[in-house]
């Protein structure tokens, strides 16, 4: 019978022959020199250094695209107009007799137990947490920088983007259009990290969630949510009158060790209460496994919709946390320094100071040693990331997708990506249109099975019109007709040792070495895992995976292997490759549960 694994550093065939074209080395437990030159040039395209470094951000209004840097010469317009009108505002009858009846606090219970330690400590956490969040969300926004509010991502329909327009002269796939982040912004800053990306930012964001889950146990264990939870409508005049006397230049009289004014406890509660929560939402409805099972309810907020609502959080936390910088330390910056960092109630002493100080260095070494540090680690970084987020990837599999669309929802644009195969036999059977095309199924299975494309096609076909899901970001609706994967179960009959299906590919992996990919067999049942050979009512382009592709409808695209060749049955994957579970789980350090 035919063979088909991938050891450690040879690719052994159907004969038992060493094929040495597909010789490769292991791949490295850091990111390649060749991945860390992987913005300086990219042969075959002349012009993509630049596409590389892609553009300045651009929003589209009323179908022109706007340079978002215009965005600050207009703020500070208002800001200038603001205080402008503010000034002899505050200084009118009605607003002074309005400011003695709303001077800035809200009526309510004061809090008696200050700035506490654990308040402190949680605080610094979820700096520091945030700042890893916001670096590696910004270097997954790089691998497809466009912003969408449609299901679909048709070129020219993004209402923001940091990239050129998708050129229309060639093939131009989704990792084409991916841009460079600096490495002292982007976390880790190389392209084509978002593997590593995603492990910093799940595994950061499920320590954010945890401090976010004592932050509130304890926040109504004690007094402390009286400091951040209105009580009282008159928080909203309060709040006004604040907003007046900060842009009048007539800063409010502060009382944060007991109180917080109008204005900070209204700001404070949108963003514990509203935003926060609705940030780790339109996350996770990111997912194909949440987003295909949540059926009606995740179809208004299609993915696209909550990536762009997630930037818009974004964009509040770096607001929020810029305006609360600013306005410490113009409202008097050793106290408040003394209150947040040390809590002591005093405008004298320095010991506040020295514990920011000492916080923010914590903070910069972290922020320098990030990068290079998941570059020498790469492989820690994703062994982590499946110890944190590993559990409920994992969760997430269990659900069987069953969200499907109408033939009105079909894009009209469906991202191309991967690396179409070029061997000599594959080009054979291309050329005569498949029609010697065979499929071996085989390892431990009881009936292995080598299926010609015309018994393929005999077999009991499914249509299905369903989301996908790429890791990069991008998404598409598209008709899919084929096999179910749980008919070829009932003819090869895996064995009862039998735990993971490896998919083998026509194709070779970016870096070299034939393209694979491990699926659990409780996966491969599923009611919408197929093997199709049909897309969209036509034959499958060879574009997009022919003569067969796997779709499994609770997963990332990646994990979908095109131009099928071989399937195998085996108990485990760690012997093959790096053993990770597939090719960019081993060379891109991509997570082989890909459901979030």
């Amino acid at each position: 019978m035919l063979s088909f694994r991938i050891q450690r550093k040879i690719v052994w065939y159907d004969d038992g022959k060493q094929d040495q074209s597909n010789r490769r080395a292991e791949p490295e437990n850091s990111v390649s020199q060749n991945a860390r030159q992987q913005g300086e040039r990219l042969s075959g395209y002349d012009d993509l250094d630049a596409a590389y470094a892609g553009t300045g951000a651009t929003c589209s209004s009323g179908g022109r695209l706007v340079n978002v840097l215009w965005i600050l010469p207009i703020v500070f317009v208002i800001l200038v107009i603001g205080v402008a009108i503010c000034r002899p505002f505050y200084d009118s009858q009605w607003f002074q007799q309005f400011l003695a009846r709303y001077p800035g606090i809200p009526s309510q219970s004061e809090v008696q137990s200050g700035f506490p330690l654990w308040l402190r400590v949680l605080h610094f956490l979820n700096l520091l947490f945030m700042f890893f969040i916001i670096r590696s969300g910004i270097q997954i926004l790089a691998d497809h920088p466009r912003l969408y509010w449609t299901r679909d991502c048709t070129p020219d329909t993004d209402w923001f983007r940091f990239q050129r327009p998708v050129p229309t002269d060639r093939v131009w796939t989704s990792k084409d259009d991916s841009v460079t982040i600096p490495g002292w912004l982007g976390l880790p800053g190389i392209r084509h990290t978002i593997g590593l990306a995603r492990w910093w930012h799940f595994s950061v964001n499920m320590l954010w969630v945890i401090n976010g889950i004592v932050f509130y146990i304890l926040l109504f264990a004690t007094d402390q949510w009286a400091r951040v939870v209105p009580t009282s409508w008159d928080v909203f005049p309060n709040a006004f009158s604040v907003a007046i006397q900060y842009l009048s230049l007539n800063f409010p009289h502060e009382e944060t060790w007991t109180r917080y004014n109008g204005l900070q406890q209204l700001t404070y509660f949108f963003t514990i209460f509203i935003v926060s929560p609705i940030q780790i939402a339109v996350g996770l409805i990111q997912s194909p496994a949440i987003a295909n099972k949540l059926g009606r309810i995740a179809r208004p907020i299609n993915r696209q919709r909550a990536r762009s609502f997630h930037f818009f959080g974004l964009l509040w936390f770096l607001f929020f946390i810029l305006m609360h910088v600013k306005l410490v330390f113009l409202t008097g910056a050793r106290e408040n320094l003394n209150e947040m960092f040390a809590g002591v109630d005093s405008a004298s002493s320095w010991i506040g100071v020295a514990v920011f100080c000492a916080a923010m260095a914590v903070v910069a070494v972290t922020w320098y040693f990030a990068t290079p540090f998941t570059i020498r680690h790469a492989r820690l970084v994703q062994n982590v990331g499946k110890v944190l987020v590993g559990p409920l990837k994992q969760a997430a599999e269990t659900w069987n997708p069953i969200v499907q669309y109408p033939e009105s929802e079909i894009s009209p644009h469906f991202w191309p990506n991967g690396r179409e195969p070029d061997s000599d036999e594959f080009n054979a059977l291309r050329q005569g249109d498949f029609a010697n095309y065979g499929l071996t199924v085989g390892g431990l299975v009881e009936n292995p099975q080598t299926f010609s494309g015309a018994d393929i096609k005999a077999m009991p076909k499914q249509e299905q019109i369903t989301e996908h899901f790429c890791i990069q970001g991008w998404s598409g609706v598209a008709k899919w007709g084929g096999v179910p994967m749980r008919h070829i179960f009932d003819i090869v009959r895996p064995k009862p040792e039998a735990r993971f299906a490896i998919f083998y590919s026509f194709a070779e992996g970016a870096d070299g070495g034939v393209y694979y990919d491990a699926h659990n067999l409780r996966n491969m049942r599923h009611d919408l895992t197929i093997l199709a050979y049909e897309m969209n009512n036509e034959p499958l382009p060879v574009l997009h995976g022919a003569p067969l592709r796997l779709r499994v409808e609770n997963e990332l695209g990646f994990k979908m292997v095109k131009w099928i060749r071989a399937i195998e049955f085996v108990t485990d994957y760690r012997d093959i490759g790096s053993g990770q579970g597939g090719y960019n789980e081993d060379h891109e350090f991509y997570g082989n549960r890909a459901s979030i």
